[in-house]
């Protein structure tokens, strides 16, 4: 059987490159479509693309309901099948168009990658996600070791995040010149930090309350006075790592520079709760801890609005419909404490009525 055919590579390559040049799309995007592509691929025989036929898509699919995953070994999720599936739809709808191939191909045979609307609907919805509360977040900084400079930074790195909500690939690109300690502000500037698709925006540290601001402070105090770094250095450097005695690869301090990427930093907080007897939380659940938090402080939608800005969010809704899923038991506590209180205190804040006619507008009710 064959393993490759340089016509179909040829044509994914084409199609990567219209990805990221016409559509916009990030490269972990492309990557998903790729290994949607190549699953495909090898299911079919690396056939010539000209040759798809409505029922090879029958066929992969029935495939992919009686795969399992490789980490857990149960049934693909629908929401894993649902995703291959588009992917591949919208691969042959563009192929479809493409010199070479409209004579082969017709537009509704890709089609035949849909799912049943009762699955697409298992597919996107929307479950609760977990996420520490805040009390859990300043229990691991109040047990986070910090005699060296690694433990230090590791220390400083989860309190700024809660303090900034900052995502995971942002926290290890930041310098020093982006933090303003006078203003209590860091500047997500997409010059030389990786933030979501290229946005920059400005962050004021969140009054989360604690020692999460004390400890970020010493940590900079730290970075410039004791070890004397400058504007250009990383807010938080990688680590060193050098030859030990015992002839192993061991930490040897800091190094001044960034993470290439966002993996050393969920191994932080992965240590980090695991040392505090707590689950694993990524760090962008704790933008979720953060929304969360908002939603009970918040006096007014003006500073709600504020408190979602200061995340990003170019718009208030954005927050609540990514992460302003209320948990079970904070379900629970609103719903019994509104048969203690008067309706009419809350059916008359026009805050809440415009909110209200928003939701209604976004959902077309």
């Amino acid at each position: 059987m064959a393993k490759h055919n340089a016509d179909n590579a040829r044509m994914k390559r084409e199609y990567y490159h219209y990805l990221k040049e016409a559509n916009r799309r990030s490269e972990a995007s492309i990557d998903a479509v790729a290994k949607a592509l190549d699953r495909f691929e090898e299911a079919n025989g690396h056939k010539d693309f000209r040759k798809f036929h409505r029922q090879q898509a029958v066929a992969f699919k029935r495939k992919l309901d009686a795969e399992r995953a490789v980490r857990t070994g149960k049934p693909l999720s629908r929401a894993t099948v649902h995703s291959t599936l588009s992917a591949l739809r919208g691969f042959f709808v563009w192929l479809a168009g493409q010199p070479g191939y409209k004579s082969h191909l017709r537009y509704g045979d890709a089609d035949y990658f849909n799912l049943a609307e009762t699955e697409v609907r298992v597919a996107k919805a929307v479950r609760h996600k977990a996420f520490p509360t805040l009390e859990q977040v300043h229990h691991v900084l109040s047990v986070m070791p910090f005699e060296t400079d690694i433990e230090k930074r590791n220390r400083a790195l989860v309190a700024f995040a809660l303090l900034t909500g900052a995502r995971d690939g942002a926290l290890a690109s930041f310098r020093l010149k982006h933090i303003d300690l006078h203003d209590n502000r860091v500047d997500q500037d997409a010059r030389d930090v990786r933030t979501k698709a290229s946005k920059t925006f400005e962050t004021w540290f969140y009054p989360v309350g604690g020692e999460a601001l004390a400890i970020f402070q010493d940590w900079c105090k730290h970075l410039r006075e004791a070890l004397l770094w400058s504007d250009e250095d990383p807010l938080f450097p990688a680590t060193r790592v050098a030859l030990g005695q015992s002839g192993g690869f061991v930490a040897a301090g800091l190094k001044r520079e960034c993470w290439t990427n966002a993996g050393p930093v969920r191994k932080v907080f992965a240590q980090a709760f695991a040392a505090a007897g707590l689950p694993y939380f990524n760090p962008h659940s704790f933008r979720d801890t953060l929304v969360q938090y908002g939603e009970r402080v918040c006096p007014t939608i003006e500073a709600f609005k504020a408190w979602s800005q200061n995340m990003g969010h170019a718009h208030a809704m954005t927050t609540l419909a990514s992460y302003g899923t209320i948990s079970p038991h904070r379900q629970a506590e609103l719903i019994r404490g509104m048969a203690c209180s008067k309706s009419s205190n809350w059916t008359k804040d026009d805050d809440v009525r415009a909110l209200l006619k928003a939701l209604a507008a976004k959902a077309n009710l």
